[in-house]
């Protein structure tokens, strides 16, 4: 059989790169080899939000389109696609429920760009379905979903993209290696910052669905409620059943760059404090919080700090990190600018600006099919996501909490145990077994 006998779309759904030499195949196949009719084809799920930055960056990937458009509110689906069709010059296809995108099979892939708590599933039901994903920060709603994501990923074998920019940044990278070979030194704790104007959102009460809303889906696996202009579209992310307050919203990105920058898995150790102290809106998650998360077998330690303007910046940081060593330390301000001070005088060190495309690193594994391509793999949606869980749930308990991060367990803490998962709505179920 001849490699132009079999479409780029049939190696896809193959799976994987080692069943290519049961349909005839080399192992690598260049892409000159495929036409047009071979483009890779993605369906973007949630258009509202980040959503649009997910259309404009797979829109510009060679031989990768987006054919389809997704969301349960339709009065955003019909604006999307009519945008879409201006923009692009070409009519994109419209569905209300995701459920329809995993069933058809001229999808190849899907990008997540939903409330929190719908990443998880989403992902999961996509892998099932035999589509490669690209999901937005949180991977998942809470820890237990984030172990189900990486199990799934792996089951089905396939390529499953956390949205953590950052990561493909070419001088992150750059600041990693760094840190890595010993520039400032014993890298021993990492601050994470974020420090975002988040205003008074009132309280609206409850109201009529929108008739334009799907909210039976919007809810998905969150348990029923009344409806309020309160969670949807935006705010939803300060309301424990759908969002997971600034730690778990841009908080994701540094969490992640935390931990990466220190070479670390979940803590041992979680310490949690703040509260609301501005507005008397009706926000459910904490408008301040600062939490400690301390590696007592490998002396690290991650502070992180949520606070809402108006504030100081931390050495022209508002988003960002910090890195300390015992030679020096490191600014990281936003997703791609580094700088280093060395010594007791702090003397500029090595400094870089210079970003990268995630999502072109995302659609270089799908083609690939080798994970080991990714800068934003399945398991920075667990763990990035997890820590951000665990230091909420230190702050709704209001104490001090030690975690078993092999079991993914707190010590001898039942209640805090509960808190690791949710109770979920049928048919919006996170299976036990993926």
């Amino acid at each position: 059989m001849h490699s132009n006998q079999v479409s780029r779309r049939d190696v896809l759904k193959a799976g994987v790169v080692g069943s290519l030499a049961t349909i005839g195949l080399p192992t690598f196949i260049p892409a000159s080899a495929f036409g047009a009719n071979d483009r890779i084809r993605v369906a973007v799920i949630g258009i509202n939000g980040r959503g649009k930055d997910h259309i404009q960056g797979i829109q510009k990937q060679k031989d990768v389109e987006v054919v389809t458009l997704c969301d349960v509110d339709s009065t955003v689906l019909q604006t999307g696609a009519a945008e879409f069709e201006k923009k692009y010059g070409k009519k994109v296809q419209t569905m209300a429920d995701l459920r329809q995108v995993y069933d058809d099979k001229n999808i190849d892939a899907v990008t997540i760009a939903t409330p929190n708590h719908w990443h998880a599933l989403a992902v999961i039901w996509a892998c099932q379905a035999g589509k490669d994903v690209y999901v937005e920060k949180p991977g998942a709603h809470n820890l237990y979903e984030g172990r189900k994501l990486v199990e799934a990923a792996t089951r089905y074998n396939r390529i499953v993209q956390h949205g953590v920019q950052l990561r493909s940044s070419v001088a992150i990278q750059e600041a990693i290696k760094h840190l890595r070979d010993g520039l400032i030194g014993n890298v021993y704790m990492a601050r994470g910052l974020v420090y975002k104007w988040r205003p008074d959102i009132g309280n609206k009460g409850t109201s009529p669905v929108p008739t334009e809303l799907n909210w039976n889906l919007w809810q998905g696996p969150a348990q029923t409620k009344e409806f309020s202009k309160n969670y949807v579209h935006y705010n939803w992310h300060w309301f424990w059943d759908y969002g997971n307050g600034d730690i778990g919203n841009q908080g994701i990105h540094e969490t992640d760059l935390c931990m990466w920058g220190l070479d670390v898995g979940l803590p041992e150790e979680i310490t949690s404090a703040g509260g609301k102290f501005l507005w008397k809106d009706c926000k459910e998650t904490p408008e301040t919080l600062t939490s400690v998360y301390k590696y007592p077998k490998e002396g690290k330690v991650i502070q992180f700090e949520v606070r809402p303007w108006m504030t100081n910046k931390e050495d022209g940081v508002e988003i960002g990190n910090i890195f300390y060593g015992d030679k020096g330390y490191m600014v990281i301000n936003g997703y791609s600018d580094y700088k280093t001070f060395l010594g007791k005088e702090r003397a500029p060190g090595p400094a870089r600006n210079e970003g990268g495309d995630h999502y072109a690193n995302f659609i270089e594994a799908v083609r690939s099919r080798d994970k080991s391509k990714q800068n934003g793999p399945v398991e920075t949606a667990h763990l990035s996501s997890g820590i951000a869980h665990l230091g909420n749930i230190a702050y709704r308990l209001g104490r001090t909490l030690h975690f078993d991060p092999k079991n993914e367990v707190f010590v001898g803490d039942k209640e805090a145990n509960q808190m690791l998962t949710r109770k979920y709505r049928a048919p919006f179920l996170v299976p036990e077994k993926v």
